[in-house]
């Protein structure tokens, strides 16, 4: 199978047809924030009805990407894709159509469900079609490309609701899907997969209630207390995780361990899990400061972290040739020490501070070292394995990010002194645990940092991938 050059038609399409699924799957997980009161008002919904509208999404996405991961290695990325765009538009139609809160959960758990699917092989068929020489610069382009639709999400969402309707927030998905069908269908190249290899349904099984259990707990633990619902759902978690990590020492194994013999791929993991960890804390704390201490209203709240999607919109493709020439690691290390900087630097934000002296500086050196790290990062773990596990290695990452989010807005503003941080009213109080969540990010950057000095390869290591177990 020949490999494609990024610049020939054929890689343009193969990056369009990538870049339009993770948006499909990103925009859904943002649009749908800004039409929950008109969903409310029109299907009824209180608000515990309201975020399962959210949560049901998340919860399956992260349960079922390693399924999804697996399943593109077996059977092939580009057949996989293609019915995971299929299954998520269907979905959607299914979540414009609803007239229930419980049905459109219910339609939302489906979407989710294919986004697992078609997610982790729109960063696989990169790793499969096109050229080695050619990975960084794709990688980069597709990490800054995708990252427009979580910004634009709220966005497009407010201007759908009110010039058309909150079930035109699902409908758009369709001509995307249509596009991204054909863009698949037409450029990607048709990998066999692994004939003769069986799904391993043990390790599926129990990798889905294992993360299942444990996104659930962390979305509703801190959202509505540790109940012994909660509690039990973490329990069953973490004894299904035990039980996958028993499994999988199996030869036929959906996520052989030997993966993780791999320094590089454990530590790109290792470092998504920190980096991760304290970026969602920040973006969760830092909108929430600005608005209930230094009164901004919610709009100008989210501008205020504009920059961070535009760096990594025009950065990324740059970083990601730059990990192609020099190997991850550089860029890996330097971003993470950027990104812990830009997290002390909000140290600066107390109530009556201006944007541009207390703000700003903050938002554009922790803007610059993701947008350093992040595209370096998933070349590091894809080229980490052979092409053959491509796929599960982009759903082991993806679900390392997500947990990474459920678990830093779960745990650190915990550990900050803000056990709720919503039911937070005196701003002087908010912005103190603000400060020492912002140095608990820091600290986990720079662990991140000290991960990637230690494990990442440079330039030699980089272009000679483990080879499949």
């Amino acid at each position: 199978m020949s490999l494609v050059r990024l610049r020939s038609r054929q890689g343009r399409g193969v990056l369009l047809g990538a870049v339009l699924g993770t948006s499909m799957a990103l925009l859904d997980s943002t649009v749908i924030n800004v039409a929950l009161p008109v969903l409310g008002r029109e299907l009824g919904a209180g608000m515990a009805g309201l975020q399962w509208t959210l949560d049901a999404y998340l919860l399956t996405f992260t349960a079922f990407l390693l399924l999804g991961g697996s399943l593109g290695d077996l059977y092939g990325q580009r057949r996989i894709f293609l019915f995971g765009v299929a299954w998520f538009a269907l979905a959607s139609a299914l979540c414009g159509l609803v007239s229930t809160v419980t049905g459109l959960a219910l339609a939302r758990a489906l979407q989710g469900m294919g986004a697992a699917l078609l997610v982790p092989g729109s960063l696989a068929v990169l790793r499969i079609c096109i050229a080695d020489e050619d990975q960084g610069a794709a990688i980069g382009a597709w990490t800054g490309l995708s990252g427009v639709s979580t910004a634009l999400g709220p966005l497009l969402g407010g201007w759908l609701v009110d010039a058309v309707s909150w079930r035109a927030v699902f409908f758009l998905n369709l001509p995307l899907a249509v596009l991204a069908l054909w863009a698949a269908g037409r450029f990607f190249l048709r990998d066999p997969g692994r004939p003769g290899v069986r799904l391993d349904v043990g390790g599926a099984l129990t990798a889905a209630l294992g993360i299942g259990g444990t996104t659930f707990a962390l979305i509703e633990g801190p959202a509505r207390g540790w109940t012994p619902t909660v509690l039990l759902a973490l329990g069953l978690g973490l004894v299904a995780l035990g039980a996958f990590v028993l499994l999988e020492r199996r030869p036929d194994a959906m996520l052989p361990l030997s993966l993780f013999a791999s320094r590089a791929f454990t530590a790109a993991n290792l470092n998504t899990l920190v980096v991760y960890a304290g970026l969602s804390t920040v973006l969760f704390l830092l909108v929430l400061t600005l608005q209930n201490a230094l009164g901004y209203a919610p709009l100008a709240a989210g501008a205020a972290l504009l920059p961070v999607t535009l760096m990594l919109i025009f950065l990324s493709p740059v970083t990601g040739r730059l990990a192609q020439r020099l190997g991850a690691r550089l860029p890996m290390t330097l971003g993470s020490t950027l990104i812990a900087l830009g997290f002390l630097l909000f140290l600066r934000v107390d109530t009556g501070a201006a944007y541009l002296g207390a703000v700003l500086p903050g938002v554009l050196v922790f803007a610059l070292g993701l947008a350093v790290t992040v595209a370096p990062l998933t070349s590091a773990v894809m080229a980490s394995v052979d092409a053959s596990r491509a796929g599960i290695a982009s759903g082991v990452n993806n679900a390392v990010a997500r947990l990474a989010g459920l678990f830093g807005v779960a745990a650190v503003p915990w550990a900050s002194g803000l056990a709720a941080p919503g039911a937070t009213v005196e701003p002087a109080a908010l912005v103190s645990g603000f400060h020492r969540a912002m140095v608990i990010s820091a600290v986990l950057a720079l662990f991140g940092a000290a991960v990637a000095a230690w494990g990442i390869p440079g330039r030699r290591a980089v272009s000679s991938p483990a080879s499949s177990p």
